[in-house]
């Protein structure tokens, strides 16, 4: 134990505390220097010579410290304290902080701090409480002694003491006596702590240590001093414990002593009781005296049940009782340290149990003699019954057996009835050696019968042997009728044999013969030599087969042969009819005579297909050799003109003669086509549907012949249409090619069409941004793909291209090109002056700006002029427009009103002049109300005009 672990000097520096420690410890001090006839009244002042402290220590201690100087100087009370403190020290006390300087120069801090150190080494360390010590044993014992009093819960050595109730719990559990603990509230701690005081102080013999009034007037109260006076409590009656544990020791040896004389009078008298019975009934298990009826022997060992079942359970458990209470009696005696437990001579429990084991060892041969007696009893009647039974079985079984060995019925009998015969005197002589087993049991019977002295052995014997001499005779005639059978069977088996060896050999050649027709009668359908030359390989295979196949006919015609010379030298009369096939040797030498007869007929139907194969031949050849020209020619010209289509060099006219003339050189080469189509007409004819010598069919040529067409005029087409486009858009070569170059790189496939996705990364390049304009790139597709193709084509490219890049036009050039075409025309602008008067009032809205609209395609001279859209729209000031303000202005509305009135045809949609909302407003440049877009209006447009 350590000073840091159980001194916390912090809190020392609490006046409270500092003021109960003084108090508790000094009382603590004075109630051990009391019995050495002296007391302190200053705990920092009367130990500082070291004089009452080392008196202290051999009080509490109990052991004598080294003679203390007698000096005054401060040297001789530094060595007196010094001898205290190596005395605490030499109790396992570590002291740190501490020294003798300190406590002579009456530090009271330090002095507080070594006598709590004795107190704890002194008064608390030796507390044990279940395995714990010092201040946990200490409180475990505060704990189970107040555990069932009320309102009193104790946890600490603090908070838990303020109210006094614990301590009263403490004086009350150990002394009812002296304090009614039911009197006693919770609402007057001053009271209960002045009471438990007074009390233990007048009749425990504890001085008063603490005030009442600095316990409850304390938030905490010191730890230290409430240990220091509990502890008192527990050495106070700790010793009147000890008393109560001595007089229960001395009470409990006393009972045990008369209950071990209580066992061992049941012990003789059980012991005497069990030998007395086992001594009775050995006499009576040892009577083996046999009974000479299976019911006297029942009646024995239905007594020895009872024996069993009634008489003998109450003694084991006699037995069983007697063994535990001398092992009891024993086990409490050695306990109580009494000598061993000695029954009277002859009562001892191994004498009971040698006793015990004689009795079952005469039981368990009683019993095995009873069981031996009853099963020879039975097994004799049993056997004399089985014997009966099986001479009564085997004596049926073998009536009229004599008669049916005896007969020659095989002499007349037929090769089949022989062999039926036979294998009915195979089932006799299985059946016979089957109740050769019941013919031994019945002699094993017999003797053992013999062997157990059965009263009437001479019937069985006779019985036996009658039985024995029958089986014998059975077994003789038997034997005789195989050897008949045989005999007969041996010379039908040879003519049998052969029969079957003709089946064998005939079945198989006449199969190889029905094939070999059936493959010369075949017919066959083949498309090339190959297929005619494996045909006529295999059929040479064939016919080199046949010398073999007539040594076969030969073979077997012979075995045929040699029955009927068996037949006729020992005389035996054949049916005719072999039973083991319907084949004849007619039937073979009528199907040879076929086979020879098909041969040379199918030699002529071959020679007759190679020859209109080798034609078959001649036509693949011709065609194969066009088709693998024309072929790669179509392949190529496709290829050059992909290359003229994507090719950047030069100018769309040059492209267009150079598509021309490839235009007609295919043209040109149709009679090449033509040809080959004749050619694949006589293949037809012949039915031929495959060549080998070409990948190329007639369809394959067909359509790529199509495809090259059709690639040719969508080709020019395109051209023709950029032509148009460029002049119509004011598009430069050098912007096409650029279109062009952009096309190509995004076009991955080289199929002359974009994905959505090479599309997306080809607008992206181009400064579109599209990163997150999905809206905008699907409003692009419709543009570029209205068909939903999926595919972006180099024309809609170009057209959604040229759209986006087509030059601007100004409001001042526009008006240039209308006085241009309107020059011709002014007198037709008096014939409209109420369309100039209703152009002058819907343009004339002062502060209003406008802008123009792209216009759309016309087939005229106007429709080229117009068609170039205004791409970024252009604000313009409404005065600019003002007929008023500028007059040449409104005679080119009157122009344009005049040429409109010229052409017959219906214009799409034209829309012309909007206004701009301002201020919130939507205002409209036509008055005329009537209809919701006047710029899709005609009649919108000419009132406006």
């Amino acid at each position: 134990m350590t000073q840091e672990d159980d001194w916390d000097r912090d809190l020392l520096l609490d006046p409270a505390w500092e003021k109960q420690q003084r108090k508790t410890f000094t009382a603590w001090c004075n109630s051990h220097l009391r019995k050495a006839g002296t007391q302190i009244e200053n705990i920092e002042e009367d130990f500082r010579n070291g004089l009452k402290l080392m008196l202290l220590l051999e009080v509490i201690s109990g052991e004598r410290l080294p003679k203390p100087d007698k000096g005054k100087m401060r040297f001789h009370k530094i060595a007196n304290v010094n001898k205290a403190l190596d005395f605490i020290c030499s109790k396992g006390v570590k002291l740190v902080s501490i020294g003798a300087e300190e406590i002579v120069d009456g530090n009271g801090k330090m002095t507080l701090g070594m006598i709590w150190t004795i107190i704890l080494r002194f008064a608390i360390q030796d507390i044990s409480v279940e395995e714990t010590s010092a201040k946990e044993g200490l409180l475990l014992w505060c704990q189970r002694k107040t555990a069932p009093y009320r309102n009193v819960n104790v946890q600490n050595f603090h908070i838990s003491w303020k109210d006094g109730l614990a301590l009263c719990a403490l004086i009350h559990r150990h002394r009812p006596d002296l304090i009614d603990y039911s009197k006693l509230r919770k609402d007057d701690p001053i009271g209960n702590l002045n009471t438990a005081f007074e009390v233990a102080e007048k009749f425990l013999d504890i001085p008063k240590m603490l005030d009442a009034e600095d316990i409850v007037n304390t938030p905490k109260p010191d730890e230290k001093a409430i240990m220091t006076y509990v502890s008192c409590f527990y050495h106070a009656f700790a010793g009147a414990e000890q008393a109560e544990t001595a007089a229960n020791r001395i009470c409990k040896v006393l009972a045990v002593n008369q209950e071990n004389e209580k066992l061992m009078e049941e012990y003789e008298k059980l012991a005497s009781e069990l030998l007395e019975w086992i001594r009775r009934t050995i006499p009576w298990l040892e009577n083996r005296v046999a009974e000479q009826t299976m019911r006297s022997m029942q009646q024995k060992l239905e007594d020895f049940r009872d024996y069993r079942r009634i008489h003998k359970p109450p003694r084991v458990q006699e037995k069983c009782q007697l063994e535990i209470n001398f092992n009891t009696l024993q086990t409490k005696l050695r306990l109580s340290n009494r000598p061993a437990f000695m029954p009277s001579e002859g009562k001892m429990v191994s004498d009971i149990a040698n006793a015990w084991k004689g009795l079952e060892q005469v039981e368990k041969g009683y019993e095995e003699w009873l069981l031996t007696e009853i099963r020879r009893l039975e097994r004799l009647d049993h056997l004399a019954e089985k014997f009966k039974q099986k001479c009564s079985m085997h004596e049926s079984w073998t009536g009229g057996k004599e008669d049916l060995l005896s007969q020659k019925d095989y002499e007349s009998a037929s090769l089949m009835e022989i062999r039926a015969l036979m294998r009915k005197h195979e089932a006799f002589e299985s059946d016979l050696a089957a109740h050769q087993d019941r013919v031994e049991q019945i002699a094993a019977i017999a003797q053992e019968l013999n062997e157990l002295d059965y009263h009437d052995a001479a019937t069985v014997n006779a019985r036996c042997q009658g039985i024995c001499d029958q089986w014998d005779n059975l077994g003789t005639l038997t034997q005789k009728r195989r050897d008949s059978l045989e005999r007969v069977e041996k010379l039908w088996e040879t003519i049998d044999q052969l029969y079957l060896e003709f089946a064998k050999r005939a079945a198989p050649f006449n199969n190889w013969m029905d094939g070999a027709m059936e493959d010369l009668q075949d017919m066959f359908i083949v498309h090339s030599i190959e297929e005619i030359q494996s045909l006529i390989t295999a059929h040479d295979q064939f016919k080199a087969t046949l010398p073999e196949a007539d040594k076969e006919r030969m073979a077997t015609m012979g075995i045929h042969n040699e029955i009927l010379k068996i037949a006729q030298t020992y005389g035996i009369k054949l049916s005719g009819i072999n039973p083991y096939t319907n084949l004849s040797p007619q039937d073979i030498s009528n199907k040879w005579d076929a086979v020879k007869h098909l041969v040379p007929l199918r030699d002529q139907m071959l020679q007759e297909e190679v020859a209109r194969q080798q034609a078959n031949e001649r036509l693949r050849r011709q065609f194969a050799a066009q088709a693998n020209i024309i072929g790669p020619w179509i392949q190529t010209k496709m290829e050059e003109i992909s290359h003229v289509s994507v090719d950047i060099a030069g100018s769309l006219e040059e492209q267009m003669n150079s598509l021309k003339q490839y235009e007609q050189n295919i043209i040109n080469y149709k009679s090449n086509i033509d040809k080959l189509e004749g050619d694949h007409q006589l293949s037809q004819e012949s039915l031929i549907f495959d060549n080998k010598h070409t990948n190329y069919t007639m369809e394959h040529v067909r359509v790529g012949w199509e495809q090259l067409l059709t690639t040719i005029a969508r080709t020019i087409n395109e051209v023709e249409n950029q032509i148009l486009t460029r002049d119509a858009k004011g598009i430069s070569q050098e912007q096409l090619n650029e279109f062009r170059a952009s096309f190509n790189h995004f076009d991955r496939k080289r199929n002359g069409m974009m994905d959505p996705d090479d599309f997306r990364a080809c607008l992206i390049s181009m400064g579109y941004d599209l990163v997150s304009g999905e809206v905008e790139f699907a409003r692009i597709m419709t543009l570029v793909d209205p068909n939903n193709t999926g595919v972006v084509t180099f024309q809609a490219f170009i057209d959604f291209m040229t759209r986006e890049t087509a030059e601007t036009d100004t409001a001042e050039q526009v008006m240039a090109s209308f006085k241009i075409l309107a020059s011709d025309k002014v007198s037709r602008q008096i014939q409209h002056p109420g369309a100039a008067t209703r152009a002058g009032r819907v343009l004339h809205q002062p502060h209003d700006q406008v802008h123009w609209n792209r216009l759309p395609h016309r087939r005229s001279g106007l429709h080229l002029l117009l068609q170039r859209p205004l791409r970024r729209e252009r604000l313009i000031n409404q005065s600019d427009l003002n007929p008023f303000h500028c007059p040449s202005i409104f005679f080119v509305l009157i122009i344009l009103f005049q040429i409109l009135t010229f052409f017959p045809f219906s214009p799409p949609p034209l829309p012309l002049l909007k206004t701009l909302p301002r201020e919130g407003e939507s205002r409209r440049l036509c008055s005329n109300l009537r209809c919701s877009d006047w710029s899709a209006c005609p009649s919108c447009l000419s009132e406006c005009l």
